[in-house]
């Protein structure tokens, strides 16, 4: 394997584990008891060639294979909460989801990546192995990226520069330099085809989207005139995520050794998701409030990066992710529910 295919493998990866992780904050919880018609909120996820779209109790993947064919695999989605209530309690419940999203998100992107890259025997020319391989490198990507060379280098600013810097300031710095690494990492490979095609797919599930929220028919006619950018998409509320994490990361004293400040943002991901999702969630119902429109900007911005126009053979392969996806919850079209 090439150097080069295993960064794009990898690159594809990351991406996904970020849709992962945006769509869970975004998406509705599988109480079983919620009123379908009123209540959900459909959450999507671009994948390798693909799209994910979830509702309350089923997910589908759609993916284009080699020969031209969709691919589909969907399943019920099964939540904890059912057997153990008491997930359910606010801030709880938020990182509850954001660990079923991305377990889900990877056996997604798992799924997308072997069908993607069938050959002409039909058989997977991107093996089990290669699969893992890629995911490692993803991982080993974002921890290095985004967690431990911000952090270092906070750390040298705070020797070199300014020795007496307070808890808050060296978080937010910390906070700072995390968000900017992501959208240099985000930027650059943005300008791979291979990517550029991820994001071609992140657009067709927002016009996909878009057209179910508007009680439209899930034609590629109708999909097409909408826009890819979508104040609901976890990217609208990044920088709000990272603004929770500063404050939440200052709990942490910043003279305390380099690996317990390194362990600390890795036990405290789940408590941000927790807090994360109670604000997003009722800012998604709420997005003709001013406040919370100001908060989506940012990240409206930011998919100007992360989604592309698709053409029509991806428009096809997200409604048809929407269209299984809807037949776990029988969703009558004239009540379909709004963000």
């Amino acid at each position: 394997m090439s150097l080069r295919r295993t960064w794009v493998r990898a690159a594809k990866l990351t991406v996904g584990a970020f849709n992962a992780l945006t769509n869970g904050l975004t998406s509705s919880m599988p109480t079983g008891v919620a009123d379908k018609n009123v209540d959900m909120l459909i959450g999507g996820q671009a994948v390798i060639e693909g799209v994910m779209m979830r509702g309350l109790t089923g997910y589908s993947v759609a993916v284009r294979q080699p020969n031209g064919d969709v691919s589909i695999k969907k399943d019920t989605l099964v939540s904890v909460t059912k057997k153990y209530p008491f997930l359910k309690l606010p801030v709880l419940r938020g990182s509850v989801v954001l660990i079923q999203s991305l377990i889900l998100g990877i056996r997604a992107l798992n799924y997308s990546a072997s069908v993607a890259s069938e050959g002409e025997d039909g058989e997977p020319e991107m093996s089990n192995w290669a699969v893992a391989g890629s995911m490692s490198i993803a991982l080993v990507l974002g921890v290095g990226f985004f967690i431990l060379a911000p952090l270092g280098l906070t750390n040298l600013t705070r020797h070199y520069v300014m020795p007496n810097m307070g808890n808050l300031t060296y978080n937010a710095i910390d906070g700072v330099l995390r968000a900017l690494f992501f959208f240099a990492y985000i930027l650059s490979i943005s300008f791979m085809e291979e990517i550029r095609r991820v994001f071609q797919y992140h657009g067709a599930e927002h016009k996909t989207v878009y057209t179910f929220e508007a009680n439209e028919e899930l034609t590629v006619e109708n999909a097409r005139k909408k826009s890819t950018l979508h104040p609901r998409c976890g990217t609208s509320f990044l920088m709000f995520v990272m603004a929770i994490s500063i404050l939440v990361f200052s709990l942490v004293p910043s003279t305390v050794p380099f690996a317990v400040k390194f362990l600390a943002r890795v036990v405290l991901i789940p408590l941000i998701a927790g807090l994360a999702y109670e604000i997003i969630r009722f800012s998604a119902r709420h997005l003709t409030n001013p406040i919370c429109r100001v908060m989506t900007r940012p990240g409206m911005w930011l998919q100007k990066i992360t989604t592309k126009e698709p053409d029509d053979s991806q428009l096809e392969v997200a409604i048809t992710a929407l269209k299984e996806a809807l037949m776990f919850d029988a969703i009558e079209e004239k009540h379909a529910a709004v963000a």
